[in-house]
């Protein structure tokens, strides 16, 4: 892989909350102010990421001039945007996530508005139906990857589960990041308390602990230098066959390859997968709310939503819309991912960090 993989597989782990910082692409402050203004600004992660004449032909029809600010990770950006609400660096926010989102709203950070088209996100992604604070933008699925050479060469099959993963012949095998620094590491504790619930998530870590998961600052040292099965790893000398990471990671290690293989390196453990959906919303205190709401509209448009997927290594939510063959191929969507209500992790997401902590890192 080139630098060029490596930076565009760095996108994969950022979404949701965009740990890995891209090249900026707009410049920082508000937006010129004014319901009058052409200019709009969007507020965003750092891993927001765009094709230019796709955003090009959205300011040639609508009139507006897009200014975007990148805030740093997905959590810094929500925090930052909650304590500026009443003056708003911008008129839109792309990047809350589900695990994010019940801070977001309990904050007052967004005001309604329904975006033209919101009846063509598909139904499962559509939240705070009552008052449209928030728009459903992509999806992405968090799983256990794992190296195909090394499960062949030993002979051994892939795991498919959570439950596989605490099996002995799996022993020292998994590397994984750590929850209350990492979005994938965060997303892989959700979906372990979504599977076994309050009273059974604690008893499989400790399981999953003795079995010698080993676990890690971010992303980009799990799979880029602890995983045997990617481009980074392999120059590293990773020996972790098994590590958290997305869906959509396979079809990188494919897309950005030179040579490309005929099929990708890596695989996914489809029973291990947590979803995270990202939204955008109009900013309560919008000093171009016209423009912002455009924008918001804009974002869930088919060409957008077609243009997502090689850029952010997300999944669109817009019914219809089509993903490269090379996602379909080596990175479908989990058929039954794992799910936890937005209000449930907000509710306890603190204390599982917290407990989470003290049994695995102590």
């Amino acid at each position: 892989m080139t630098s060029t993989v490596q930076r565009v597989t760095a996108v994969v782990a950022a979404t949701g909350l965009g740990l890995f910082t891209l090249s900026a692409c707009g410049s920082s402050g508000s937006g010129d102010g004014g319901s009058g203004s052409k200019t709009v600004t969007l507020v965003s992660h750092d891993s927001f990421a765009y094709t230019k004449e796709v955003l090009k032909a959205f300011e040639k029809e609508s009139g507006y001039k897009v200014r975007v600010l990148k805030d740093g990770d997905a959590g810094q950006a929500v925090n930052k945007a909650i304590l500026t609400k009443g003056n708003p660096q911008g008129d839109v926010f792309f990047g809350v996530d589900n695990t994010l989102l019940s801070r977001a709203l309990d904050n007052g950070l967004f005001q309604s508005y329904e975006a033209k088209g919101a009846d063509r996100i598909q139904a499962e992604y559509r939240v705070d139906q009552d008052k449209h604070r928030v728009t459903p933008i992509d999806s992405g699925d968090i799983c256990v990857n794992y190296d195909k050479a090394y499960f062949s060469e030993h002979k051994l099959a892939p795991p498919t589960s959570f439950d596989d993963l605490i099996k002995p012949e799996y022993k020292n095998l998994l590397v994984t990041e750590n929850a209350s620094t990492s979005s994938p590491g965060l997303g892989f504790l959700l979906g372990t308390a979504a599977k076994y619930g309050d009273a059974g998530w604690e008893g499989y870590w400790k399981k999953l602990k003795a079995n010698g998961v080993k676990v890690v600052d971010g992303w980009e040292q799990a799979y880029n230098e602890e995983f045997s099965g990617s481009a980074g790893g392999k120059k590293a000398k990773g020996d972790r066959p098994l590590v958290v990471s997305y869906a959509s990671s396979p079809p990188a290690e494919v897309i950005y390859a030179d040579p490309k293989p005929k099929t990708a390196p890596t695989g996914v453990a489809d029973g291990t997968c947590f979803r995270q959906v990202e939204y955008a919303g109009l900013l309560s205190d919008a000093k171009n709310a016209k423009g912002g709401k455009a924008l918001v509209d804009f974002l869930i448009t088919k060409q957008f939503q077609e243009d997502m997927p090689l850029n952010m290594f997300v999944y669109p939510v817009r019914e219809a819309a089509q993903v490269p063959q090379a996602f379909v191929k080596f990175g479908p969507q989990a058929e039954n991912p794992e799910t936890l209500d937005p209000a449930r992790i907000a509710d306890n997401r603190d204390e599982w960090v917290k407990s989470w902590t003290s049994l695995v890192l102590k």
